[in-house]
């Protein structure tokens, strides 16, 4: 495994990355209601980014081995749609709930976050899970430390996620994130501590556990892109990218909108 150290010329242009793509989740939010198609966030993100930030979106025509390019500059994933959702022209309904992942690339460096955004009143049980979903990121984020390993990450997202009745999607990972939009390392939201590659300063990787209301089995759709849980039940995710600092952690992607934190954490850098 090369994990790629970023020395302070990256992490600068990662900070600035980062905070750009956190932006565009600011500038859609209040866009976001009943009636708008998945289809016009994803040319009001692409706008955003290419006119006003100067940015590329790193999904469009991204093609991974084996995968064909995907075709939009966003992924926005609603209800029982897991990750990888591709925008259409099926317009949002009262009670949705929908994960907008952004990828932007900004001087070579790529910027990674996703949120859950309500689409008018949602259920209780829908309310909850993108809650914990967030929460369950936010027990992986604390986990950073030189010296942590990736298993602690892993490990802590699951415990709390599971304890509260839900499951964690296994078939995707956090990734490590720079230059490329996908390095090593893998980021396991599940697993056992002390196992694993140990956390050193200047790593850089997204944490973005994916949790289903039901049970962890997910399917791959006819699109070749979109996952979705395979008992059809609701599935949240929230991402971030985050650095690991000689003393603990950075959140990379934050901005003036980002939620509010739990109230276990007591700060986004140490």
């Amino acid at each position: 495994m090369t994990i790629q150290l970023k020395d302070e010329e990256g992490i600068r242009g990662m900070r600035v990355a980062c905070r750009l793509a956190a932006e565009v989740l600011d500038y859609l939010e209040p866009l976001i209601k009943p009636g708008i198609t998945t289809n016009e966030i994803d040319k009001l993100a692409h706008d955003y980014m290419v006119d006003v930030q100067g940015c590329i979106p790193a999904p469009l025509n991204y093609a991974p081995n084996g995968y064909k390019p995907y075709p939009k500059s966003i992924c926005t994933s609603i209800n029982h749609q897991v990750c990888h959702g591709i925008p259409n022209d099926k317009p949002l309904k009262k009670g949705d709930i929908l994960n907008v992942d952004i990828t932007t690339i900004k001087d070579g460096w790529h910027g990674d976050t996703s949120r859950m955004f309500s689409v008018g009143e949602t259920s209780i049980a829908a309310r909850r899970l993108c809650q914990l979903t967030f929460e369950a990121m936010w027990h992986g984020i604390v986990m950073v430390k030189p010296g942590a390993r990736l298993g602690d990450i892993g490990y802590a997202i699951q415990r709390f996620a599971e304890g509260q009745g839900c499951s964690v999607v296994r078939e995707f990972c956090g990734h490590g994130i720079g230059r490329g939009f996908h390095e090593e390392p893998q980021v396991l939201h599940y697993g056992k501590p002390g196992t694993l590659e140990e956390l050193v300063p200047g790593m850089i990787f997204t944490i973005e556990p994916m949790i289903n209301a039901g049970r962890r089995d997910i399917k791959e759709l006819g699109d070749g892109w979109t996952i979705v849980t395979r008992d059809h039940s609701l599935s949240a995710q929230w991402e971030h990218t985050v650095l690991v600092t000689p003393t603990g952690y950075e959140v990379l992607t934050l901005s003036a909108g980002s939620p509010a934190l739990p109230s276990f954490v007591t700060t986004t850098a140490c």
